[in-house]
């Protein structure tokens, strides 16, 4: 790719082809990135994972990438199948299996439609036809051409194929802390009508007359069963904050390096002409929507849960429930995100963001080229 976009490019003086390849070359170097990460950092990974399944809140020094995939399993563990936390987690959890899902195969469909272009076109092309590889010319001579469409081919598929996985992996590690937030906002939104019931099956196990018409005895009962609750709903939270800066402490620099990469592959594929690159605009597109999608979901879920620790009738409760309640809104305000490297928010306004910028550098470049 550098011996032709720098070398033979400046010969030839075609910069659409060079725009072209050089975009290829930053998507495909975000495919090398997260490669290369998993490779490095698999134990963290596992380890991050492992603990959502212990509901270990302690930070495993040394881990990698297994190291958070162990974590969250660990974490996992910790809910009690069949209960009502279990059974609302599950049904957030199958929206977040179908997001993954969803966006695997679009990546996989991008890159299939990619290399059956070719195909389907009259004449012998290749998947990127401005597109010279070193040695091999000329590239639609016999052998050349069956050498030079089997290289593309498996690179492509192994690019894509790398991508989508990790991918798929990411928008569930963040997808499953968006899921815990949203299920312990309904815990909270039922916390109170869940004492009351607890009191009444108490009253009528346990009770006599006198004991039911004790009001201090049925708020001491009840703030009981309140405060047991706010413990395991806090453990939770501070649990998924902690995994949240787990997962950004290991992945912050791909993500941020892969954040430049898809800007400028964005930037490079307009100048090249979207005649020549309708397939991989939605294949680079995808990437930075979807970073910016979940981390406005993770917002959205903090946001909830902050509404949802307010309206949970803390009024109700005694003067230590209320200190709890208390420490918990002043936790919940302070926003969970997802970052690029620690530099810019992932969210929706950042994908206008790059959006607007994006556009304005290419505007500002084609000028440019045009008047050279």
């Amino acid at each position: 790719m550098f011996w032709f976009v720098f070398i033979r490019c400046q010969e030839t003086g075609d910069f659409t082809a060079a725009a072209v390849v050089f975009s290829l070359g930053t998507n495909s170097e975000t495919c090398s990135t997260k490669l290369l990460f998993m490779v490095l950092y698999k134990d963290t990974v596992q380890g991050i994972v492992q603990r959502y399944l212990e509901c270990d809140a302690k930070v495993v020094p040394g881990d990698t990438v297994q190291g958070i995939v162990q974590r969250y399993l660990e974490c996992d563990a910790k809910v009690v199948p069949g209960s009502r936390f279990s059974k609302n987690l599950s049904k957030k959890l199958r929206d977040i299996k179908k997001r993954a899902i969803t966006v695997w195969v679009m990546l996989i469909t991008i890159g299939i439609a990619y290399i059956l272009r070719p195909l389907i076109l009259p004449g012998r092309h290749f998947t990127e036809d401005l597109y010279v590889i070193y040695g091999l010319e000329p590239m639609v001579a016999t052998p050349n051409y069956e050498i030079a469409s089997t290289f593309m081919s498996i690179t492509i598929i192994t690019g894509v194929y790398i991508l989508a996985g990790v991918t798929a992996l990411i928008l569930v590690i963040i997808g499953y802390i968006e899921a815990q937030i949203l299920t312990l906002s309904d815990e909270m939104l039922t916390l109170w009508g869940d004492a009351e019931e607890y009191y009444h099956m108490n009253i009528e196990t346990n009770g006599s007359s006198s004991q039911v018409n004790s009001d201090d005895l049925k708020a001491q009962i009840m703030n009981k069963f309140i405060k047991n609750r706010l413990k395991e709903i806090t453990t939770f939270h501070i649990l998924d904050i902690n995994l949240l800066n787990d997962f950004e402490t290991v992945f912050r620099v791909t993500m941020a390096i892969e954040f430049g990469l898809i800007v400028v592959g964005i930037i490079s594929e307009l100048l090249g002409g979207v005649e020549n690159t309708y397939l991989e605009l939605p294949y680079t597109f995808l990437q930075i929507f979807m970073d910016c999608y979940i981390g406005q979901k993770l917002i959205d879920a903090g946001s909830v849960f902050e509404k949802a620790v307010y309206d949970c009738k803390w009024e109700n409760f005694d003067k230590a429930n209320m200190k709890t309640v208390s420490i918990m809104l002043q936790a919940s305000q302070k926003s969970l995100s997802l970052t690029a490297g620690g530099l810019v928010t992932l969210d929706f306004v950042c994908l206008m963001s790059v959006i607007k910028s994006t556009y304005s550098v290419y505007t500002t470049l084609q000028s440019t080229v045009s008047e050279i």
